[in-house]
């Protein structure tokens, strides 16, 4: 979002500055911390393609999304916020199971390919 600078000058520069960083700190820890999350889920889309569980829990959703508003109520944070939020996450996690359990059965026909496409090679 972009604002006008007009009626900032007695704002002292430092202060703005100071915030900035405070921000754009923030930012990196959100980003760091969904990377992390995303590394796990990651996971538990393996483990269900491997016993082939479907993508969504929408059970489970459920109670996170109940939980997450909880928290953010809590937190001071708009709960119709959190809950977008995460529903933007849940969705595109179910998007990332679905893709490893079309891998995880192409594999399972075709047997392992390499990142090229070409069969893997066997060990053993």
């Amino acid at each position: 979002m972009t604002t006008s600078n007009t009626g900032t000058s007695d704002v002292d520069p430092a202060v703005r500055e100071e915030l900035a960083a405070l921000r754009d700190s923030i930012d990196a820890a959100v980003v760091h911390m969904l990377a992390e999350r995303f590394k796990c889920t990651q996971q538990v889309g393996r483990l269900k393609a491997e016993h082939r569980l479907p993508p969504a829990d929408p059970a489970r959703e459920n109670r996170q999304i109940t939980r997450l508003r909880a928290l953010a109520e809590n937190a001071k944070l708009d709960p119709a916020f959190a809950e977008k939020f995460l529903n933007f996450i849940i969705a595109e996690v179910i998007r990332h199971h679905e893709r490893i359990a079309d891998d995880t059965t192409k594999n399972t026909l075709t047997g392992p390919t390499s990142s090229t496409g070409a069969p893997a090679p066997t060990t053993g």
